[in-house]
């Protein structure tokens, strides 16, 4: 389904003009709000709507008035925990150093990649993959704008570097052992009901489900490790050959193949 950019229902010429160039950039349409509610802008353009405010993007799917927008999500409380010194049960499975090459092969909207980007430092690299085009944009844009009192966590946000790209497709393109560690997140299998707020990236992102290829080309990319983040009952891992970390308190695990 295509999508239009609009406006907030109270906006200026400030953010009309910034949808115009954002529209041009995307080549997307704009389209006046004119005090319409999103529903009634959904099904008149039967679009999804990519909404500019003061204060971020928010993106509606078509058939939903709950928008996605970015924000650090998890990323902010656990920073605040490692700062005071307390473990982070991913940086332990990824067990990165300063300095590492780290690729997210799904993006979302980059907790985990904020968290590796803090552990890496400024002379690592981050890159996430996003193969949704709109999902990517928003991030991307909520990366380099989002502003927090905690310099560690902004600064570690503008270092991600988004990459708007099927996963597979981009790992294909890489070199044999370009990156430290490789890390996949894919959708749940089953739905965790205190992940709420994941419920509308669940619905406008582009999920896929983990192949054979994409194991085996994130071990050939893989200089040290690959890590899976599933449900604890996934088959993934013993499908895959992951050496999981069980947690009894933890409705997800991660798991870890090192080269």
């Amino acid at each position: 389904m295509k999508t239009i950019l609009t406006t907030a229902g109270r906006t200026n010429e400030q953010f009309i003009q910034k949808a115009k160039e954002i529209a041009s950039e995307l080549a997307l349409s704009y389209v006046r709000r004119q005090k319409k509610s999103m529903q009634k802008l959904q099904e008149e353009q039967q679009a999804n709507v990519l909404v500019v405010s003061k204060e971020r993007l928010e993106l509606y799917i078509y058939g939903s008035t709950t928008p996605f927008f970015f924000h650090p999500n998890s990323a902010a409380f656990r920073m605040k925990r490692i700062l005071n010194g307390e473990k982070d049960l991913l940086l332990e499975a990824l067990d990165l150093q300063q300095g590492d090459r780290f690729l997210d092969t799904t993006a979302g909207l980059c907790s985990d990649s904020i968290i590796a980007s803090y552990a890496v430092g400024e002379e690592g690299l981050v890159v996430a993959c996003e193969k949704d085009a709109m999902i990517a944009y928003v991030v991307e844009n909520g990366l380099k704008v989002y502003e927090t009192e905690s310099m560690e966590l902004q600064e570690s946000m503008r270092r991600i570097h988004i990459v708007h790209q099927d996963a597979v497709d981009y790992l294909k393109r890489l070199d044999a052992n370009s990156y430290d560690v490789v890390y996949m997140d894919p959708m749940f299998e089953e739905v965790i009901k205190e992940s709420s707020n994941f419920q509308t990236l669940r619905a406008a992102g582009v999920h896929e489900s983990l192949s054979d290829e994409w194991i085996e080309e994130a071990k050939r990319v893989a200089k040290r490790r690959v890590v899976l983040k599933a449900h604890f009952r996934s088959p993934l891992f013993e499908k895959y050959q992951f050496e999981q970390l069980t947690r009894l308190t933890s409705k997800f695990h991660y798991g870890i193949i090192d080269i």
